[in-house]
């Protein structure tokens, strides 16, 4: 869960980017760095490649399919405060992470900590409510409860992918989009945009159904769920890997109609994610989000410069120079084939 939205005012392009530039958020992702060290050296080659830190998923070649992993841990104060919301957010961000890498969802397991016995019930009554509305077996996992025990929670998930989205398929020239479900709220406090609430389960899952299905017919290479970095910073995660660089055009973003860019900008949608595309597919991907009541658009393109510029109106101007500033840390090259 995000933590509070940063009010720096924000007026023209200079204003906005500067506001963005070092949130909390944009920092604990920096701080990825120091781990990412023990990754260095030469990368496997083949399948591999996609079972290192870099996507959302790991993800294990397993005869014809893909088996993914992924695990999200919550920050103990929202476990605390909201121990439903905390335990339906685990879930939900975990089920986004195997959608953006083309797959769907089969099972969690959880392990928690609490020391109030009914805060503790609602965790788990989140995770089971979560877990019921996106087909999920919750298949176990750790509890310690008692005095002594601060409260967390983390919950790994698995999946299964036919056909690979991938952070290392970015590639100079490609169309880069936006897909989110614009029929939401803000979560009080927070720049968490909620999409789930009054939903079925159904359609909670045929939604999120759309992008393994496109990725199977090879109509997307690359996805990324818009996290607690916001827009930008998931940007930078999904450009990393390969050193491309891209353009960014703040007019073209899909947003609520309160006007607010900066907050926009610093969302988690329970919904959201960064899309690479190529140009021949883009009537296809926008009209298959459109089939669900969701909203993709254009809002740029992929370049080999490792800069992410930000245009908005006639100003452009660059916000991270990856060749510079590294983010993560997690670079790779392509992989030699495109055929996964």
């Amino acid at each position: 869960m995000p933590e509070a939205l940063r009010k720096t005012p924000a007026t023209g392009l200079g204003e906005l980017l500067a506001a963005l530039h070092d949130t909390p958020a944009m920092r604990a992702k920096q701080a990825i760095q120091r781990p990412a060290q023990g990754f260095s050296g030469s990368p496997p080659q083949g399948d591999a490649r996609y079972a290192l830190p870099g996507d959302d998923t790991a993800a294990i070649r397993c005869g014809e399919h893909y088996q993914l992993l992924a695990i999200e841990g919550m920050l103990p104060a929202f476990v605390e405060s909201s121990p439903w919301f905390a335990g339906w957010s685990a879930v939900m961000a975990n089920v986004s992470d195997i959608a953006a890498m083309g797959g769907r969802p089969t099972a969690v397991v959880n392990a928690y900590w609490h020391h109030d016995q009914g805060k503790a019930d609602e965790l788990l009554r989140g995770i089971r409510e979560a877990c019921q509305a996106y087909g999920l077996l919750l298949a176990g996992g750790h509890t310690h409860q008692g005095a002594d025990a601060h409260a967390g929670l983390a919950v790994a998930i698995t999946g299964i992918a036919h056909r690979l989205l991938s952070t290392l398929h970015v590639a100079p020239g490609q169309v880069l989009a936006m897909a989110v479900d614009l029929d939401g709220r803000w979560h009080p406090g927070v720049p968490y945009w909620k999409a789930f609430e009054q939903r079925s389960g159904e359609r909670l899952r045929s939604q999120l159904d759309v992008l393994p299905r496109l990725a199977e017919g090879g109509l997307l290479a690359a996805a990324k769920d818009i996290s607690n970095a916001g827009l930008l910073g998931t940007l930078l995660m999904l450009l990393e890997p390969t050193g491309c660089g891209a353009r960014l055009m703040l007019d073209a973003l899909p947003s609520p109609d309160d006007g607010d860019l900066l907050r926009w900008l610093q969302a988690f949608p329970s919904y959201g994610f960064l899309l690479t595309l190529e140009e021949s597919a883009w009537a296809d991907v926008r009209t298959a989000f459109a089939l669900e009541g969701l909203t993709c658009a254009r809002i740029g393109h992929i370049d080999d410069s490792a800069s992410l510029q930000v245009g908005l109106g006639a100003e452009t101007m660059e916000f991270w120079n990856l060749w510079q500033r590294p983010f993560t840390g997690f670079t790779q090259s392509p992989p030699a084939s495109e055929d996964c």
